[in-house]
């Protein structure tokens, strides 16, 4: 395999799990995934993905995607289940989402997930040419900037969180703590959600690490200059509009709201089945307005998409079976024959039938508990060709920063989401084109092309990187403003660095 000069470290392969007939591999595309994401940039862009690609054993040989060469890292059944199952996803999401759910702490697993983390860095430094730069991405990698550093110390690397990153007082809880936070901070540039974030992890390393840290610089004791910032991560907006008017899309959104009973509201959630998306609470909205007769079941429709999700952990076969349960309880009661109260599909759709479903919904419901960002809701915008549509957005999305003109809610009071479902369920026309063309005009501003731009511009000042990128909707003023910023942000940081004697 030759060496590249752009290396993305990522837990999964952005491959379909099923090889077309003739053995090709595909793009694996997941609604909030971060192949989604990255998708567009990548699959025009040379570069390196190093990434497991699913199941147990030995690494699978795989064929390139286009431009973009594939390096499967192995994983173990014990390795699983420690690493990925354990300590990323019984520890670290829940404690990083403000422990919705209590996070499980063994020892066992925080020793597999150093190893794993040792074997991406390895598979890393193998595949990056000398200088080169490498984007490692999300929760499951955080040892790998420090270990790849160690191994290659001459490369240039950034470590990008797309989880939220908790309250100090929450990530204490961690016993391992002090080594999770070096591992972040091996990176050159540590990118977040949301500003808080950083804010959180220069009090940490404050703390935990003696360094002096901002909310933008975190200078470590040996005197090596850590960037930090918010870089909220965005959807291919141009190849969402253009899938949404697509003829067959549109035939099949009517088709939907046909099959649906031609009600006067559709409210719509797409989630991954896990438990800091709210589904709960909003089924218990949901059940408690037709209890009280605010809306009946002939006139309003719900579909609840909720793809499946590590069905091989215990907290989310719970989840399932709750979830299940009360969708079961809520037909009962409030449903009639050929009138169900809520149409729940516990399946994955393609990203067509996703467009179809988004043009069909008056109005969209995402209302997490807490979530990093939340691609559906600036799917849902994008799609929205006819600039209408309401959509109902929790302030506890990193999305709800950028959204405002949506219907910001606290899905913990349930009191008042119901109060906000009917708001948006009954808002003038007018008002949702409003809201509607403020959202869109936005979103072209800031697609996805305009996050990597700015992201690789702060990694790096010279444009080696960000000018490789295909050319963007967003490369318009406000995008070329955000890389001009990041620009000068990483050159004074690396003036600075300059400047302070070694240790």
């Amino acid at each position: 395999m030759r060496q590249s000069s752009l290396v993305v470290v990522a837990n999964r392969l952005p491959l379909d799990d099923n090889a077309a007939p003739d053995g090709a591999c595909e793009w694996r595309r997941s609604p909030g995934g971060l192949t989604s994401a990255l998708h567009a940039i990548l699959e025009q862009t040379p570069a390196t993905w190093v990434g497991w690609a699913g199941g147990t054993g030995r690494a699978p040989i795989l064929p390139d995607l286009g431009s973009l060469q594939i390096r499967p890292v192995a994983l173990s059944e014990a390795e699983l289940r420690g690493y990925y199952e354990g300590f990323a996803n019984s520890t670290l999401w829940p404690l990083y989402h403000d422990a919705v759910e209590p996070p499980v702490f063994h020892r066992d697993w925080w020793e597999t997930y150093q190893s794993v983390n040792h074997r991406f860095a390895q598979a890393t430094a193998e595949v990056a040419e000398p200088g080169a730069a490498v984007w490692v991405q999300d929760y499951h990698l955080s040892l790998v900037p420090q270990y790849l550093r160690d191994l290659r110390p001459d490369l240039l690397i950034g470590f990008f969180l797309h989880v939220p990153f908790p309250p100090p007082e929450l990530f204490m809880q961690l016993p391992r703590r002090v080594e999770l936070l070096r591992g972040m901070l091996g990176a050159d540039l540590v990118g977040f959600q949301r500003p808080q974030a950083a804010h959180n992890v220069a009090q940490l390393a404050a703390k935990l690490l003696a360094a002096q840290a901002t909310d933008d610089q975190i200078t470590l004791p040996d005197a090596r200059v850590v960037r930090t910032g918010a870089f909220p991560v965005s959807i291919d907006v141009a190849e969402m509009q253009s899938l949404a008017r697509r003829p067959a899309v549109v035939s099949r959104a009517r088709q939907l709201r046909h099959d649906l009973g031609e009600p006067r509201r559709v409210l719509l959630s797409v989630d991954r089945l896990d438990y800091t998306k709210g589904i709960e609470h909003r089924l218990t909205a949901y059940s408690e307005l037709l209890r009280d007769g605010r809306i009946k079941v002939r006139d309003t429709v719900v579909v609840q998409v909720a793809v499946p999700s590590r069905e091989r952990v215990d907290s989310y076969r719970s989840l399932r079976d709750r979830i299940e349960g009360e969708v079961g309880r809520i037909n009962g009661e409030y449903g009639r024959v050929g009138e169900a109260a809520i149409h729940y599909l516990n399946q994955p759709f393609d990203r067509a039938e996703l467009a179809a479903l988004y043009r069909t919904a008056d109005v969209m419901v995402v209302t997490p508990l807490r979530d990093g960002m939340n691609l559906v809701a600036k799917e849902f915008v994008a799609a929205r060709e006819d600039v209408a549509g309401a959509l109902v957005l929790s302030e506890f999305a990193g999305a709800a920063d950028e959204l405002q003109h949506a219907f910001l809610v606290n899905p913990h009071d349930v009191d008042g989401l119901k109060e906000t479902l009917l708001c948006a369920m009954r808002a003038d026309p007018a008002d949702l084109r409003a809201r509607m063309g403020a959202m869109r005009e936005h979103l072209r501003g800031h697609d996805i092309i305009a996050w990597a731009r700015a992201y690789l511009t702060a990694l790096d000042d010279s444009g080696r990187l960000a000018d490789r990128l295909p050319a963007s909707g967003a490369a318009g003023p406000k995008s070329r403003g955000v890389a001009a910023k990041a620009r000068a942000v990483a050159s004074r940081s690396r003036s600075v660095a300059r400047r302070r004697p070694p240790a």
